[in-house]
């Protein structure tokens, strides 16, 4: 019974070798390829051969002038000074509707026409006074005639002349309160006119034939299109470059548009809710690509500003969330993760991790990011 339970603990005991052994061998084997991947990690191979043929390019970082722009989101508007709104003088029903929406207009062009009884009331004042007027100088020329032949006594000369006064004044009055409409001479005494007050395109239209219309409602909007203007908004931090004439760069990446405009105006006080400032920009628009309510970019330039340590924009890369450079080293290049700084798009300052001086990877420097980017699926697998 004793040989028999040595027999046991001695199986068991070869059991817990052979094992023991194996775990040993593994663990061996996956720990070298395992500490070497992680040794490699931030190394990229690539022999002088493969850098020539992709066209990979050195350039060393150090001092540059940074272009900084500013870019803020803005939208075309029409030219406040160079809109119209038309209102009808008076209160009527429209007969015609001559002009439509996007429609370019002249000054003087007729838009529509209405039928206002308050209209064909004041005409008719009008008439009525300069017929009165007629009567009255009539009536001087005869008393005169008949005092001269002292027919008549001086007393009806003059009351004839107070008569003609009083009948020049109510039809100036007449004339006056039908001159305040802008309404011309037509055929019926009821028809009011509207014609543009402007050259430029209908923007608005307020208005349909039986519509009733008052004379507190702009029915037309129309505006010059030759120059628009780009509304930005700006916080109070960025108002000091968007003085009046300072030049900016429209943008409107949708059309792939590009002009170059300058600030006209700029708000005196912040918005309530923004606590930002509008700036407007005026465009040329001649050829009327700028369209009111579309979406722009306005680039602000600003005077050169002077980095210690510069690199190409195109030469930074993202790696597992750090921005990097590949540094040529032995049998290719090594990744330093930096801390960048500001931008002007071609140029990027570095403020921690590269010293002047340092040659980096330029031209073509994704292919790098690309082969180690290969290069983890393997490590992956």
């Amino acid at each position: 019974m004793k040989r028999h339970q040595l027999y046991v603990i001695a199986a068991i005991v070869a059991l817990g070798l052979v094992l023991g052994v194996a775990i040993w061998l593994t663990s061996g084997h996956d720990a070298a390829p395992e500490a070497a991947a992680t040794e490699n990690h931030d190394h990229v191979p690539f022999d002088a051969a493969r850098i020539r043929t992709a066209g990979i390019t050195l350039a060393t970082a150090g001092p540059a002038p940074l272009s900084v722009s500013m870019t803020l989101p803005g939208e075309i508007h029409a030219n406040a000074d160079r809109t119209a709104h038309v209102v009808p003088r008076v209160p009527g029903r429209v007969e015609r509707v001559l002009a439509d929406l996007g429609q370019r207009v002249r000054k003087g062009q007729l838009l529509a026409v209405v039928s206002s009884d308050e209209l064909a009331e004041r005409r008719s004042t009008l008439f009525a006074a300069q017929r009165r007027l007629d009567l009255a100088r009539e009536t001087v020329v005869r008393e005169e005639k008949l005092w001269r032949e002292r027919i008549s006594p001086e007393q009806d000369v003059l009351q004839a002349r107070a008569a003609h006064a009083e009948a020049q004044i109510a039809a100036r009055n007449a004339q006056a309160r039908l001159a305040v409409l802008g309404a011309g001479q037509t055929g019926r005494l009821d028809t009011y006119e509207l014609r543009a007050p402007i050259d430029g395109t209908v923007l608005q239209k307020h208005i349909a034939v039986g519509e009733a219309v008052g004379n507190d409602t702009a029915i037309f909007t129309m505006s010059d299109l030759a120059t628009v203007w780009a509304e930005v908004a700006a916080s109070p931090a960025d108002l000091n470059r968007l003085a009046v004439g300072t030049k900016a760069t429209i943008r409107a990446p949708a059309l792939g548009l590009s002009a170059e405009g300058a600030v006209v105006q700029v708000g005196a006080a912040l918005g309530e809710q923004t606590r930002q400032a509008t700036a407007r920009i005026a465009l040329s628009n001649t050829g009327g690509a700028w369209r009111p309510g579309l979406l722009v970019d306005a680039v602000v330039p600003a005077p050169p500003v002077a980095a210690a340590v510069a690199v190409r924009s195109d030469a930074i890369h993202t790696v597992e969330g750090r921005s990097v450079l590949f540094l040529p080293a032995q049998g290719g290049f090594t990744i330093r993760p930096v801390r960048t700084g500001r931008t002007d798009g071609k140029l990027t300052e570095v403020v921690a991790g590269l010293p002047a001086g340092t040659p980096y990877a330029a031209a073509n420097s994704w292919l790098l990011k690309a082969e180690l980017g290969k290069e983890g699926d393997e490590h992956g697998h």
